[in-house]
């Protein structure tokens, strides 16, 4: 079980998403984390192990941005350790992911995309949705978000921002 918050609009606060996601830290003790859409359409991304408190301690300097996404972590899959925490992202850095759920199929989509070149840092299922949607993606997030999660079996709620479409 996890928590999972997604915000896109024109206040660019990321204490929001903190506050947000202390009404969920119920739903997950073990990590958490988050990125935004910064400035120049970079993304900014920050982890930590522990309750929501340490991820807010990290973000001491609040980055500032939108979308952004927020993510409190129960593991299923891997350690709870800071590479483990979510959000995960592709080898780019390009597409980033929170994920509440379990991707059944996860072994047989990340030998896929070893095969196509991705490489992989941490030991969870939800690492290959950023991979899986960077390789489907064609100029429409939708699309390549769409056609990722027709590949992916199990159950899920994902949030997904990227800096190759920043308004979305």
């Amino acid at each position: 079980m996890c928590g999972i918050i997604g915000y896109i609009g024109p206040n660019k606060n990321t204490q929001i998403g903190i506050e947000m996601l202390k009404r969920l830290e119920y739903r997950g003790y073990d990590s958490a984390g988050m990125a935004c859409i910064a400035n120049n359409n970079k993304i900014k991304s920050c982890k930590a192990v522990g309750r929501i408190s340490e991820l807010e301690k990290k973000l001491s300097g609040n980055p500032q941005g939108s979308p952004f996404i927020f993510h409190t972590r129960w593991a299923t899959h891997g350690a709870p350790t800071v590479k483990n925490a979510h959000p995960h992202t592709d080898d780019k850095k390009e597409f980033y992911v929170v994920h509440n759920g379990i991707i059944e199929n996860y072994r047989e989509i990340r030998e896929f995309l070893k095969k196509k070149g991705h490489k992989f840092t941490t030991d969870t299922d939800t690492e290959v949705l950023p991979h899986l949607i960077s390789y489907f993606f064609k100029g429409s997030l939708l699309d390549a978000v769409q056609k990722a999660l027709n590949k992916v079996e199990g159950t899920y709620g994902i949030a997904v921002i990227s800096s190759k479409s920043p308004n979305e």
